[in-house]
Formats: C-alpha cells, structure tokens, sequence
C-alpha cells in the first residue's frame, strides 16, 4: 500500500472528500492510495455520514496500542495453519468485511461471517468466535442471530456446544433469496398496470418496471442454478475446461 498507514492530514482529507459527496474512488485517487484502503477507513469508522477525521485516527491509535498488548510476551496470538501470514490474514480479512459491510450487514456480524468464510473448516464455536475476535459472547449471539435469520450459516450441535457453520450452498441459496425478493415487486407493479389503465404512460413505465425485473430475476436463478456445482468444487481441482469437479454430495 503507497505511503504505509493513513496519516491524520490524509484522514481529514477523506472527510472533507465525503462532505463533498465525491465517490471512494476519486478520494483515493487524491490520495494516491488504493479504493480499498479508502472504503475500508470509512466503513470502519462510522461511515459515510458519520466519518470524522479527529475520531478515526483516535479509534487507530487505540487499536494500535491493543495490538502490542496483544503482541506482547505471552499474550501472542496462536500461529496461523499452512504457514500463513497473520498480519496479512488479518489485513485481508477486514477488507473482507468491509465488503460485507457496504452490502448492509453490521460491523460485528460481518467480521463473524468473514471469520467463518477463513476458517479451514468453515465452521466455529462460539467460545472460538470470542477468541478469534476478541468480543463478548452476546456480540457472537446477535450476529449468528441474524446471519441465521439470513440463511448465510447454519447451527449444528456438538455435545453440549454449537458449531456455526457456512455451508458450500450459503451462496446459492442467498442468491436465489435475492432474485426471489423480487417477485412481489414484480406483482405490484403490474397491479399498478390496472389502476392507473393500460395504455398511460404511468402503466407503461410500471410495465417495463416489472418485464424488466421479471427478466433480471430469471436469469439470477438460472445462471445460479447452472454455476451450483462450482461451489463443490475441490481444492485443487482442474476446471480449466469450464466445469467444476463437484464435492461430496450435498445430500
């Protein structure tokens, strides 16, 4: 990344860039920084709307001074498997969240999403969510909470504690949760169609609205249901031919 870490001259050129309502983009570009670096200050602290340039580099300086506790003789974090980075693990998964974040999901909840996605096994307890994280086990309660809610994992029980897992078809079945949202959109509008008369330029828009629609939310489902098998792809799996070697069965 240019430059190392945000100063705080950098900061308050990013909160002068949204009170003018300029795009990530074009804020980074001034900065000569990436988008992502950009995006993820802003998400990170607050927002858009509630970004201040004085509040975040004090939020940073804080986070610095729990890393070196943290780093501290004893207090180590455990070493990542296969030999990875932490520090780049760590790095990339907050870009990870943020992502998650600017789709509307909380802070908190996205960091425990992302958790499950980097997660070898791609399922957590909740006792290792508060270590990974370091938060408060209700923080780890209200996010699986929602994200269950959301069907973006499932609980599966394990003696007497809960595993939190994410499965290979979290991605399929959300997307097609999205693409049928849009069905009752799709029904209203064409009711509109009656009550405003076939024919007015009211019902004609509303008309185009829902064919348009309609359209979109097919082709979701369909490309959804024909790329499913990716997801049970194998690691390692040659799919230079254009299709996936499937996993085990999805039952």
């Amino acid at each position: 990344m240019p430059g190392g870490r945000l100063t705080q001259q950098e900061r308050r050129q990013i909160a002068l860039g949204l009170a003018e309502n300029l795009a990530y983009a074009e804020i980074a570009r001034g900065l000569d920084r990436p988008t992502s670096t950009v995006t993820r200050e802003v998400m990170r602290n607050g927002g858009p709307t509630a970004y201040r340039a004085d509040l975040a580099q004090r939020a940073t300086e804080q986070r610095t001074h729990r890393r070196r506790r943290t780093a501290s003789p004893g207090a180590q974090a455990p070493p990542q498997p296969h030999g990875r980075d932490a520090e780049a693990v760590r790095e990339y998964e907050e870009a990870f969240a943020t992502v998650f974040m600017e789709a509307g999901l909380p802070k908190m909840t996205a960091r425990v999403l992302v958790s499950l996605h980097t997660a070898d096994s791609g399922s957590l307890t909740a006792a290792e969510l508060v270590q990974r994280l370091q938060i408060s086990p209700a923080s780890v309660s209200k996010a699986v909470t929602y994200l269950e809610g959301q069907g973006l994992l499932r609980r599966e029980r394990e003696e007497r504690r809960e595993r939190y897992v994410v499965d290979a078809d979290v991605w399929y079945q959300s997307m097609i949760a999205t693409a049928q949202a849009h069905t009752h959109l799709i029904e209203v509008a064409r009711q509109g169609v009656g009550v405003l008369g076939p024919g007015t330029p009211a019902a004609a828009r509303l008309e185009n609205i829902a064919r348009f629609v309609d359209f979109v939310r097919e082709n979701i489902i369909r490309a959804a249901e024909q790329a499913r098998e990716v997801l049970h792809t194998k690691p390692g799996a040659d799919t230079s031919d254009g299709t996936a070697e499937p996993g085990p069965d999805r039952g």
